[in-house]
Parts: C-alpha cells; sequence; structure tokens
C-alpha cells in the first residue's frame, strides 16, 4: 500500500466546501449521505464517481438537478464496478498517450453501490475488476435490503430479518440465512485494502477511507448504512441505531490487510446483547415473541463466534 500524502484534520473537514450538496432525496435519517460526504470532503484530490440505481443514485440527480460536485457516472443496477473500472483504464490510457490536459494532477476512481447490486447481482463484475488488479476504491452502502425497490431480502440481510421477500408471519421467522462475509470474500482475492466502517465512528471512517484512496490497486470498503425506512426506527436514531450495531458487535470494525493482516479498529468498552440493537428495530420485533427465542440465542452465538474468529485472527496475523 502507499501512503498518505494528507490528512485532513478535523478543522480542515469542518470548513471544507461540500462537494456532496445536501439538497436530495434521500430520506430524512438515512446515512447513505453521511458515508459519501465525508468520502468526498476527506481529500483534495479529484474524483471520478460511479453509482448503480439504487437509493444513492435516484435521489442524487434527479433530472435537471444532481447532488455531485465532482465528476459522476451513473450505470447499470449491477455495473458500478464495471463503469469505474473502465474510466480507470481510460485514464491511464490517456495519460501514458499524453492526452490529458493536466496529467500530474491526482485522480481517484471511486464506486458506490448498495448491498443488493454488491452482494447480489453486481458481485460477478465487481470480483472480475478485483480480480483484474484495477485502482480503485468501491464502496458499499449496506443497509441489508434492497431499500430503492421494495424491501426485498439480499445476500446482505440478516438472519430472522422480516422483508417483502422472506416476511415473518404465523409460518416464518423471516430470512432464514446468514448474512454473507463479503469483506471476507473480497480479501480472499487479493485485495490490498478492505475494510468495514460505521458513520457513528466517524474517525475510524475517515482513516479507512484516506487509507483505501492511498492505497495502490483494488479496495473493498463495507459501510454499514442504517435505513430507516426498511429497518423501521425513527429517523432521529440513525446514529444511535449503529452505536447498538458497532457496541453488540454485530458489525465490528476492522481492516484487513493484503489478504493475510487483520486489525479489529474498534473495541467496545462494554459489549451489549446483540438483542438490544434487534430490539430497536421494527424489522426484528417478530423475534421477541417466545416461539422465536431460539433465533435470538442463535444470534447471540453468531456474533460471540465471529467475534473470537476475528480476535484470533488478529493475534495470528495469518
Amino acid at each position: 500500500m502507499s501512503t498518505i500524502k494528507k490528512i485532513r484534520n478535523l478543522k480542515d473537514l469542518s470548513t471544507s466546501n461540500d462537494r456532496f450538496e445536501g439538497a436530495h432525496l434521500l430520506c430524512p435519517g438515512c446515512a447513505h449521505s453521511i458515508i459519501v460526504r465525508e468520502l468526498m470532503n476527506c481529500t483534495d484530490d479529484n474524483l471520478v464517481i460511479s453509482s448503480n440505481t439504487g437509493c444513492l443514485e435516484v435521489c442524487t440527480a434527479v433530472y435537471p438537478y444532481t447532488s455531485w460536485d465532482t465528476s459522476w457516472i451513473h450505470i447499470g443496477f449491477e455495473n458500478a464496478a464495471t463503469s469505474i473500472a473502465s474510466a480507470e483504464a481510460m485514464y491511464k490510457a490517456r495519460k501514458r498517450k499524453g492526452t490529458l490536459k493536466d496529467p500530474d494532477a491526482p485522480v481517484k476512481f471511486v464506486a458506490f453501490g448498495g448491498d443488493g447490486s454488491t452482494y447480489d447481482i453486481g458481485f460477478q463484475w465487481l470480483s472480475g475488476a478485483v480480480e483484474r488488479g484495477h485502482d480503485f476504491t468501491y464502496i458499499c452502502l449496506d443497509n441489508e435490503v434492497y431499500a430503492n425497490t421494495g424491501g426485498q431480502r439480499s445476500g446482505s440481510t440478516p438472519l430472522g430479518a422480516s422483508t417483502t421477500t422472506a416476511a415473518a408471519g404465523r409460518v416464518s421467522y423471516g430470512k432464514k440465512q446468514m448474512k454473507k462475509d463479503l469483506v471476507g470474500i473480497m480479501a480472499a482475492h487479493g485485495a490490498p485494502y478492505v475494510a468495514q466502517l460505521a458513520p457513528n465512528k466517524w474517525k475510524d471512517m475517515i482513516k479507512k477511507m484516506q487509507t483505501a484512496l492511498a492505497t495502490e490497486g483494488p479496495v473493498f470498503i463495507n459501510a454499514i448504512s442504517a435505513c430507516t425506512t426498511e429497518w423501521k426506527f425513527n429517523p432521529k436514531d440513525t446514529i444511535s441505531i449503529t452505536d447498538l450495531a458497532t457496541d453488540s458487535l454485530v458489525f465490528p470494525l476492522y481492516e484487513i490487510i493484503n489478504g493475510t493482516e487483520l486489525n479489529i479498529t474498534y473495541r467496545p468498552k462494554n459489549v451489549i446483547p446483540v438483542k438490544d440493537y434487534l430490539g430497536a428495530q421494527g424489522r426484528f420485533r417478530h423475534l421477541f415473541k417466545p416461539e422465536n427465542a431460539h433465533i435470538l440465542e442463535q444470534w447471540q452465538k453468531n456474533v460471540d463466534a465471529q467475534w473470537e474468529y476475528l480476535q484470533r485472527r488478529e493475534e495470528a496475523r495469518v
């Protein structure tokens, strides 16, 4: 990995001009805008950004208006990685040919995708772009559901969540499968840097974003993005819900360097029970019925096992 040339301090971040304008149509309480804004403000480099169809795209580019004060590409549902990899390849080709107006100006290539397009229907395009070694950062805005198209379950939807295609009721407790470990999958691709981040831990988030942009080669970031609409909580509680996610270890914060070196970047002083996190969201309300108590127990066992695994990986550096 390359080193970060310049770290913006708090004053720089708070006074810098926004490159992600606030006049968008994202739901009140949506964490997408927090994550995107901080990525765009944490660097002075020129940015080329790709967004596929999803909540972020449909709410930030309602013709003839746009929230993007940078080069921005909208592409099909599954192709954010493809479009940004193509832009990066074109840039390198033009730089070799000497046809760029300012060949020395730093340019970073970033793609944003939702969990449906990243975990599921766009995975093969992301996998191919990483395998080919394109120099870009891919950020998954992980709200654990197809929030833009009706609230269907995705490969990121966790066990027991009620969605429109895995609804809880008399014969079902919601989604039967566990959430896919996409961070581990991308690390196994040989990506030089992968990480999980959360907007409630903003210093950790910005540090990881700056590391990602400074790293040569394909980078994958998984960012928890609480969805007030589909998770069913009050819009004012976005950061509180995210606090519960990280403090219960449901969404642990860590990074993996060169596929092997794992570093846990946040250790809660007081780890809270998983049920505290689940109980704050309407999508898990049914799990607190007596007949579903075993699902809550399984949740806690799964989270405990994952945390133990991450700690072993960190200690062993394998």
